[in-house]
């Protein structure tokens, strides 16, 4: 396994500055935030680390011999939009944006591209698989063609207001995964595993990595720590956000040791990323590179 960072948390950081810090810390890999340049739809997202749009044979060589340099390796281009959104405008971009990235991580030797499936919230699932067919077959297909393991993260993206009644994201549990592989069965097609959804959704998240093995491409590493007073007051059915907190791993509640053990009893040997999102470090820089270090630090304790 490789231990590394989602580059998202260091959005005011250039490129170079990023690979930099994380070789400083020890970390041996960067999931690089690929957002098309533009503004943020919301937190930790419109993060622009590698312009697609200006990848030419000049800024090739230099991301390469960036990474050479400083021994980090890039894992994956991340990109989590809503490829189902209800907008078709929106829909038409996020899909041609993956396939655009589906290229850069060609050039760039990556071959992996870690983003959501969509989902129109106001949707039942059956109707979200209907535009799913729609939509995913082509990009997959596109994905085989050059090679490009596409990993789907299992956010369910319905943490705030503007997210409800349903979430952005339909690839949020198991049962869906089953179906969206058995729907479209590619080799290309797989999960970026975060066990922190499945921990808030209070589900095991541990089991589905015996079942699904063949299909984790990438994992992140998250931690979330609930309050169980809050959800006396407010409800399971209430924002997420109300009850609950993303926390440094280590500093919430979930069993990292037991997650670790079950990636090494699969024989995981892909990048796991530090998906950080604890906002009480995100107040100053400092705060954010101390998250960066603690994270690395704990974690490294598992990784041989």
């Amino acid at each position: 396994m490789k231990l590394g960072l989602l580059s998202a948390i260091l959005g005011e950081f250039s490129f170079e500055q990023v690979i930099e810090i994380a070789a400083e810390i020890g970390y041996q890999c960067v999931e690089l935030a690929s957002w098309p340049v533009g503004k943020s739809v919301r937190k930790y997202a419109g993060v622009t680390h590698l312009d697609v749009s200006a990848l030419d044979d000049k800024y090739t060589k230099r991301i390469g011999e960036c990474c050479r340099f400083h021994n980090v390796e890039i894992s994956a281009l991340a990109y989590y939009p809503n490829p189902l959104d209800p907008n078709q405008e929106v829909r038409e971009a996020a899909a041609n944006h993956i396939k655009n990235l589906i290229d850069a991580a060609v050039t760039l030797g990556v071959y992996h591209v870690n983003t959501f499936i969509g989902k129109d919230k106001t949707k039942p699932v059956e109707q979200n698989f209907e535009d799913f067919l729609k939509v995913w077959p082509a990009i997959i297909r596109y994905a085989e063609q050059r090679r490009v393991y596409i990993g789907i993260e299992n956010c369910p993206m319905y943490f705030t207001e503007s997210e409800w009644p349903g979430g952005n994201n339909l690839a949020s549990t198991p049962k869906i995964w089953r179906r969206m592989f058995r729907e479209i069965d590619s080799d290309y097609f797989g999960l970026n595993y975060d066990p922190s959804h499945l921990y808030l959704q209070g589900m095991d998240y541990i089991k589905p990595l015996y079942e699904f093995r063949d299909k984790i491409f990438h994992a992140h590493i998250k931690d979330i720590k609930m309050y169980p007073d809050k959800i006396n007051d407010v409800g399971l059915f209430s924002y997420p956000l109300e009850y609950m907190s993303p926390k440094l791993p280590g500093l919430g509640d979930m069993d990292w040791g037991a997650f670790l053990s079950a990636l090494y009893d699969i024989e995981y040997d892909g990048a796991i990323c530090m998906e950080l999102e604890d906002r009480t470090f995100e107040k100053e820089a400092e705060g954010i590179m101390n998250a960066v270090r603690l994270s690395y630090r704990y974690i490294s304790q598992f990784i041989s």
